[in-house]
């Protein structure tokens, strides 16, 4: 398995199979507008727009499931981060990460790449995890690390 194998709605309501991103290394990220976290949204557009001319990206996943932080719908999530943040990269609509609900890719991250302990649960929102030009998983990071400690495994694996 690898992120090649799922299918994801952009936050425009677009059906997006991400078998379109092989070859690049991807950035996949639960995010939410209303979490201590949420400024990490600049660090993220800067890695973006720092390395996306090298065949890299970063995926939003709206999260509502971590103490109702992601409370609006896809165009105000959209606006939202235009505006505040100058988001660039993709944005997708509002999956869950954890339980029953839990969107495909995010049971396959979780697997791919346990966190503290061998635990699968995504603990918080902005949990993220780097995967490698093959789709698979190289690294889980927490909410806590930040972008900018991150520059250094991305670009690793695009073989800086």
């Amino acid at each position: 398995m690898a992120i090649y194998d799922y299918r994801a709605t952009t936050i425009d309501g677009a059906d997006r199979a991400l078998s379109d991103l092989k070859g690049q290394v991807v950035l996949v990220v639960n995010v939410a507008s209303k979490c201590g976290f949420t400024p990490q949204y600049t660090g993220l557009e800067a890695l973006y727009r720092k390395y996306r001319d090298r065949r890299f990206t970063v995926l939003g996943f709206p999260c509502d499931q971590f103490g109702h932080q992601e409370p609006g719908n896809e165009a105000e999530i959209s606006q939202f981060c235009s505006v505040t943040y100058e988001v660039t990269f993709p944005l997708f609509a509002k999956v869950e990460v954890n339980g029953a609900g839990a969107h495909p890719l995010w049971q396959y991250l979780k697997t791919a790449k346990p966190g503290i302990l061998g635990t699968e649960k995504i603990k918080w929102n902005f949990t993220k995890f780097l995967v490698g030009k093959d789709g698979e998983v190289i690294k889980r990071y927490a909410p806590n690390d930040v972008p900018e400690d991150i520059d250094r495994d991305v670009a690793a694996a695009l073989g800086a």
